[in-house]
Order: structure tokens, then C-alpha cells, then sequence
């Protein structure tokens, strides 16, 4: 088992110049951060190289440098920026007009959604895949960025944006597929898109989305729900355990984008304290595992790994 001691990062230390891996325009959904210094590139660098079996978890952090905005960003997240909270469960599926309200509000915003793509950082974790460093690699996003990279070994803990399942017979569609029949059935419909958020869907009023038309399973006439876990949702069990599983075949945690306020992430990094393993943590801001880690890094995704080696 691969052990390092806990690492003091030294605020002291000159950081290293480099051009950011965010393009200008996106800048608004990534928090501020100060470029990271070089001994913490150093000891993440070690930590990497030390790992033969690395276990990777992501979050939202990652996707902002794509341009797909966070909920928890100290400045730049949807919780900061408005007083909006994303759809429940429960609303979801007992109230008709709640699921029309986030199906317009989706219908508009997808196909900004679902035009984004991987950045700098996405492509290093599908390279390290490659070259047999990565292990398995568990997202907590829904935007399919991972799986646009090229991503193999990885497991979509709260599902995909990109996939529809019918709450009735469970049969799974792709999204696009629904999107055309969104069109179809409200070929007069029109709403001025708001503020993307991050699940996909923009800020409309309740009087904008009276007369759209939600389509039904096609198979038994259910209940169409994308194909995520909602908040108040639970993840399936067995993709619970299956994660467990690549966790104990693993030597090595590490973390990147995530503040892990939501215990289905968290709990496997307290998976990783009861194994012993070795972790890191590469993020903007602090995280609720900060004290399970051995190593804490701040820092943009992208602007990290592209200078973390594989020896």
C-alpha cells in the first residue's frame, strides 16, 4: 500500500507562470484562484507517480472549464448567483407541472448543454488511462464530458444528461431522440433562454412554459426523467457497490473539482480512510474530505495536470 506522509504546501512559494487552460470567455463559471505554487505541483507530481492504480473521482470543478456553470462556487455557482435550487425528486414526480417547468426549461437549454466539450483537463485523465496510471475514474457530472474524451474505465455515479429513462417500464432513450420530439410537439413554442444552469436547463417564468407539450414513453406512456440522479434521489445500489469494488482493487485516491458535499461521493473517500489509502485533493476552495486527505492542492484542473508527468 502506497503511504506518504502529510504534506504542508508552503503559501510562500513562487508560483509557476503558465497560460490558463480556461478560455477567456468561460472565465465566468471558474472561481478565482491563484496560480498554483510550484512546491505543490512537486508533491502532487510525486503523488501521481507513486500510484499504480489510481482511483480518480471528479465534480462539477472540472466541467466549469468547459463552460458548464457549478452549484457551490464561492462567487461564480447557481447558489451564489441566484436564489434558485434545482429540481427535487419527489416534486418531479408527483407534480405534472413541475415535470412541464423542467422540460421547457430543458428543451431551451439543451442544445447549448449538450454542445459543450471536454477541456485540457478531461483529455489528461483519458491519456492517463491509456498509459495504465488510471485505474478507474468515478464523475459525479452529468454532462458526458468524460465520455467525449474518450473515457473508458469510468462509472457516471449520478447517470447522464444525455440519456432518458421512463420513470414506468425503465426503458432508456437518448436525449437527443427526445429533443426532436420536443420540436415536434411544440412547433410554435418559443422562450427567451435565461441563465443556463448546471443540470442543463435556463431560467424561464411559469407563464412561458403554460403551453408546452411533454411527450410520454413511447413503449408504455410513463413518465420521461432524464436519466440523473435528482436531489432527494438515491444512487442505485449496485453502481454503489461496483464502485466499491474498483476502489479496493485501487492503491491511490485522488479528487479533482469536488467539494464532496454530497455524500454519495463522500462516502467513498471515507471508503479510502477505513482501506488506508493514500489521498489527494486538487480543487478550488475546501472540501468536506479535506481532512481525510494527505496531500490538499489548490488550483485549476486543467492548468495542473497539463504539467503533471507520467514517469
Amino acid at each position: 500500500m502506497m503511504r506518504l506522509p502529510w504534506r504542508v504546501l508552503a503559501p510562500h512559494t513562487a508560483p509557476v507562470r503558465r497560460a490558463s487552460s480556461v478560455p477567456a470567455g468561460l472565465m465566468n463559471f471558474v472561481p478565482a484562484c491563484s496560480t498554483t505554487d510550484a512546491h505543490s505541483l512537486e508533491l502532487l507530481q510525486d503523488f501521481v507517480t507513486r500510484a499504480r492504480r489510481l482511483f480518480v473521482m471528479t465534480g462539477a470543478g472540472l466541467s466549469t472549464e468547459s463552460g458548464i456553470p457549478d452549484y457551490r462556487s464561492e462567487g461564480v455557482g447557481l447558489y451564489a448567483r441566484t436564489d434558485r435550487r434545482p429540481m427535487q425528486y419527489a416534486e418531479f414526480v408527483r407534480s405534472a407541472k413541475s415535470r412541464q417547468r423542467y422540460w421547457a426549461r430543458n428543451f431551451v437549454g439543451w442544445p447549448q448543454f449538450s454542445s459543450h466539450w471536454p477541456n485540457s483537463a478531461h483529455k489528461a485523465l483519458q491519456r492517463w488511462e491509456e498509459r495504465g496510471k488510471l485505474h478507474w475514474l468515478v464523475t459525479q457530472n452529468v454532462d458526458a464530458l468524460h465520455s467525449k474524451a474518450g473515457q473508458k474505465r469510468l462509472t457516471e455515479l449520478h447517470g447522464c444528461a444525455h440519456r432518458v429513462t421512463c420513470l414506468g417500464c425503465g426503458a432508456i432513450s437518448a436525449r437527443e431522440e427526445l429533443q426532436r420530439r420536443f420540436i415536434s410537439l411544440n412547433p410554435e413554442w418559443q422562450a427567451q433562454a435565461g441563465t443556463v444552469a448546471p443540470d442543463g436547463d435556463v431560467f424561464l417564468e411559469d407563464e412561458q412554459v403554460l403551453h408546452f407539450r411533454v411527450p410520454s414513453c413511447d413503449d408504455c406512456g410513463g413518465i420521461l426523467k432524464p436519466e440523473v440522479t435528482f436531489f432527494g434521489d438515491s444512487v442505485n445500489k449496485a453502481t454503489v457497490q461496483f464502485v466499491h469494488e474498483r476502489l479496493a482493487e485501487s492503491d491511490a485516491v485522488l479528487v479533482m473539482g469536488s467539494s464532496l458535499q454530497v455524500y454519495s461521493g463522500y462516502r467513498f473517500l471515507l471508503a479510502a480512510r477505513d482501506r488506508e489509502m493514500p489521498v489527494a485533493i486538487l480543487n478550488i476552495g475546501p472540501t468536506r474530505a479535506d481532512h481525510l486527505a494527505e496531500l490538499k492542492v489548490s488550483g485549476r484542473c486543467g492548468e495542473v495536470l497539463s504539467v503533471i508527468q507520467l514517469l
